[in-house]
């Protein structure tokens, strides 16, 4: 089913990830006890909505991209521990948002906790991380730093609401769609590095680089992320594929093909989308379609270009073992399977 011509297996990619760990692993312990440290509650469903998506898993990306940022800069403090902690605390609150929104019951290959717990508890537990993390950045007391996070979070939502409005919508364009995910998902990841920068006290160019590279890599992580709605299979990628068609959005290898497909084509792909529940039938002659039309190699070379911005920022930071693991980091977006 997967058209694209890459020849990465699932143990380089493990590899990869495996050697960024190696340069971030013990700050990753720490971001994960400063993040149950934060659950904290005499409400005990937070804590356990919290814990049960850490357990479930999760590279931990956007934390990383924190961690050696403000490393690459130069930074020897351990602020990046908390800050690293607060992206996730959002990160986190997203998930379980966009859970209740897109109906999941699958996260990670895990049970979905709106599917656990119900869409009132997690929405409610989503705004006590977005609010916790705000009262967490006002006692860090670094301006620049809320200021960033705070630029994210109102991006993010807008990107959401952006994505909702354009559901089942055909007429979406590709640069409505760069518009959405630049804001529900690259924004955050720009964030994560233009903190760790911000820490690092950075001159404006290095940080500039940074929120740059941070934006980019989201782009390429969200492309090869609706990739893989298309040809993962369920057990690997850790949720259902085929959901994005079932929820009406029409991403970036749905648009291709819609613009090269006949109108029979397009009349089939609209019936999809309104399916519901959408048959495995009618979901592998999309699939038939993006194959046929290339809808994937499209994407994924999107994806690589992204990627190639990405390094390009990179030139403004000095040689640094950090930068290596950015620089491994970025080809890891494009390679992932999961």
């Amino acid at each position: 089913m997967n058209t694209l011509n890459v020849s990465i297996s699932n143990t380089d990619e493990k590899s990869r990830l495996e050697e960024i760990l190696q340069w971030v692993g013990e700050d990753l312990k720490k971001v994960d006890l400063e993040f149950r440290r934060n659950l904290s509650s005499p409400v005990p469903i937070i804590s356990a909505i919290g814990e049960h998506l850490l357990l479930s898993g999760g590279k931990r990306l956007r934390p990383i991209l924190l961690l050696l940022s403000a490393r690459a800069c130069g930074y020897q403090g351990e602020a990046h521990i908390s800050m690293a902690s607060l992206i996730e605390f959002i990160h986190t609150a997203t998930l379980l948002h966009d859970d209740v929104v897109d109906h999941a019951d699958l996260r990670r290959g895990m049970e979905s906790a709106n599917a656990k717990w119900g869409n009132e508890a997690c929405v409610l537990v989503g705004d006590f991380l977005f609010t916790k993390c705000f009262s967490l950045l006002v006692d860090n007391g670094n301006r620049k730093i809320l200021q960033a996070v705070a630029r994210a979070t109102t991006l993010m939502a807008e990107g959401e609401l952006e994505e909702l409005i354009k559901t089942n919508d055909l007429s979406t364009t590709e640069g409505d769609y760069f518009s959405i995910i630049k804001r529900k998902t690259a924004t955050l990841f720009a964030a994560a590095t233009q903190v760790g920068a911000i820490l690092g006290e950075a001159p404006e160019e290095m940080e500039k680089a940074l929120l740059d590279f941070g934006m980019d890599i989201g782009v390429a992580f969200q492309l090869i992320d609706d990739s893989l709605d298309y040809t993962s299979r369920e057990k690997e990628f850790g949720k259902k594929i085929g959901i994005d068609l079932q929820d009406g959005k029409i991403t970036l290898p749905l648009i291709y093909i819609l613009k090269h497909c006949d109108e029979k084509e397009s009349a089939l792909i609209h019936e999809a989308i309104l399916s519901d529940p959408i048959t495995k039938e009618t979901f592998f002659q999309v699939i038939h379609l993006i194959e046929k039309y290339r809808g994937l190699a499209y994407t994924w070379e999107k994806a690589k270009e992204y990627v190639a911005k990405a390094k390009g920022h990179l030139r403004h930071l000095p040689a640094s073992r950090e930068k290596e693991a950015l620089l491994s980091l970025s080809d890891f977006v494009l390679e992932r399977k999961l």
